[in-house]
């Protein structure tokens, strides 16, 4: 005959009925789960659970970078990587062509950074080109007065005249 098997008490099982849960005890339940609300808010919305409260560390392989800087290497690695094959290109064709004008591979290599760069001036005179935007947020009656006022000054002994 077997005896029979004690029971199990587990911390997280509800009190059996009848029992009597001291003010104590649901008062620690209420502390341990607001803060494990306050835990999970802190550390973000992430699906992720949370473990401990221990700060991060720097795992190995590329370091942790904003979204503006990764975005950034790899826009100098590409660069890169397409310098690497003109480069190779250019080299193919003056080594296929059997000669190569000094003064040709000076335009060669003057053209993309000669290009570059007048694009970019371009660029940053449209910029100057498209007027500021302005937004204006009112509450109430508002009265807006835009005048052009048209300034001419002439003569010797000069004489300014302001016309609306």
């Amino acid at each position: 005959m077997s005896s029979p098997q004690p029971e199990r008490h587990l911390p997280h099982a509800a009190p059996a009925a009848g029992q009597n849960t001291g003010p104590l005890s649901d008062a620690v339940i209420r502390a341990a789960v607001e803060n494990a609300i306050e835990e999970a808010k802190r550390h973000g919305a992430s699906p992720h659970g949370v473990i401990g409260s221990a700060s991060p560390v720097a795992q190995p392989g590329r370091p942790a970078m904003s979204q503006r800087a990764t975005d950034a290497s790899v826009m100098m690695i590409t660069a890169g990587f397409l310098s690497l094959c003109v480069g190779i290109a250019g080299s193919a064709v003056l080594y296929f062509s059997g000669t190569a004008n000094p003064v040709v591979v000076g335009l060669l290599c003057a053209a993309p950074p000669a290009a570059f760069l007048s694009v970019r001036g371009l660029m940053k005179g449209l910029k100057r080109l498209i007027p500021d935007q302005i937004h204006n947020h009112y509450e109430g009656t508002v009265y807006q007065d835009q005048r052009n006022v048209r300034t001419s000054t002439r003569g010797v002994w000069a004489k300014t005249n302001n016309q609306q």
